[in-house]
């Protein structure tokens, strides 16, 4: 069993209520990169996708 870390879980809900990976770490103070890698970390851990990323 794994443990999702719970910066993970505050990163799906900010950009969830924002609809946006830029707002959502502007937000919580990290770089868009650092942040889309915490979500794919996540999705790769659970083996599902959480969102559908557009440029």
């Amino acid at each position: 069993m794994f443990r999702t870390g719970l910066n993970e879980l505050d990163a799906v809900i900010a950009i969830a209520r924002e609809r946006s990976f830029r707002a959502a770490a502007r937000i919580l103070g990290v770089s868009t990169t650092a942040l889309s890698n915490a979500v794919a970390k996540l999705e790769g851990d659970l083996g599902v996708r959480l969102f559908n990323r557009t440029t």
